[in-house]
């Protein structure tokens, strides 16, 4: 039962212990590692390693406290698929850095990107409101690492973490907002402006000026053909806003990007102040 609105909004819940003196199984080999406690001024997962992500940084001590036990980092290496639609979510992730790629498939083979996450948010999102099932494939297309956490500890502790169960469900909330504003750029929009602003949001969550990408990628997350892709690439580097290498895209000028770019890119960076991007 997951806990009453109300009550997650009257919520204040500041400070507390600074460590767990718990153990914690490996959530792939089942191998129980040291909890490492927390330095001041930092958080980690419970081996140590160092928490990025802007969803498990902005939740109060006490919170971060009871879950930590159950965080694992994992790299995540180009390609690898953390949920395949249709099938019951097994883990959540939250990304340090790289970025995933959710993508809904059709029977006949053919799919198309709906929306990407990054440091900004987590992987598994449908666990935040009792549910099990992936709506759609989420895929590593930049490699990096997250901190992931086992489904059903997830769902256990979110009736005592209140704070963590809101910012996720604001989550969902503003990710359905950007799909809804992708559905309809990837319908109204021409290719070139639909590229650039998808470079852009990759930009926002990667914070690098390289993006690792290959053209048969970049046609498959914009439903088009490659020679499409290939031509509208060609067209931004001719420009000047963009370098492109075998399989990277370096951003040269990004304030001619935006200007490229149509309108719902514009309408989207109202969403990253909510999500903690820049």
């Amino acid at each position: 039962m997951f806990p009453d609105v109300n009550e997650v909004v009257v919520a204040r819940i500041e400070g507390g212990r600074k460590g767990v003196n718990m153990a914690t199984s490996n959530l792939i080999t089942g191998v129980k590692p040291k909890l490492v406690p927390l330095r001041p001024g930092r958080r980690t997962e419970s081996t140590g390693r160092t928490v990025k992500n802007i969803l498990l940084l902005s939740i109060p001590d006490r919170e971060y406290n009871l879950i930590r036990p159950y965080l694992e980092y994992v790299e995540l290496g180009h390609h690898t698929m953390l949920h395949t639609q249709g099938d019951q979510i097994e883990r959540a992730y939250f990304p340090n850095d790289g970025m995933v790629s959710l993508v809904v498939s059709t029977t006949d083979g053919r799919s198309v990107e709906v929306g990407i996450v990054g440091k900004e948010g987590m992987v598994g999102t449908p666990l935040a409101v009792g549910l099990r099932r992936a709506p759609y494939d989420a895929v590593i297309q930049i490699p990096g690492c997250a901190i992931a956490i086992d489904a059903k500890k997830l769902t256990s502790q979110l009736t005592q973490t209140p704070r963590l169960w809101l910012v996720l469900t604001r989550f969902v909330l503003m990710q359905g907002l950007q799909m809804a504003q992708v559905a309809a750029c990837n319908r109204l929009h021409e290719l070139e402006q639909r590229l650039a602003r998808w470079l852009l949001m990759c930009q926002d969550r990667v914070d690098s000026e390289i993006l690792y990408l290959t053209h048969e990628f970049l046609a498959q997350m914009l439903g088009t053909g490659r020679p499409s892709v290939s031509l509208a690439v060609g067209m931004l580097e001719h420009a000047g806003f963009i370098e492109n290498f075998r399989g990277t895209i370096r951003v040269r000028n990004r304030k001619a990007l935006e200007d490229s770019a149509c309108e719902c890119y514009r309408v989207i960076q109202h969403f990253n102040g909510g999500l903690g991007l820049k």
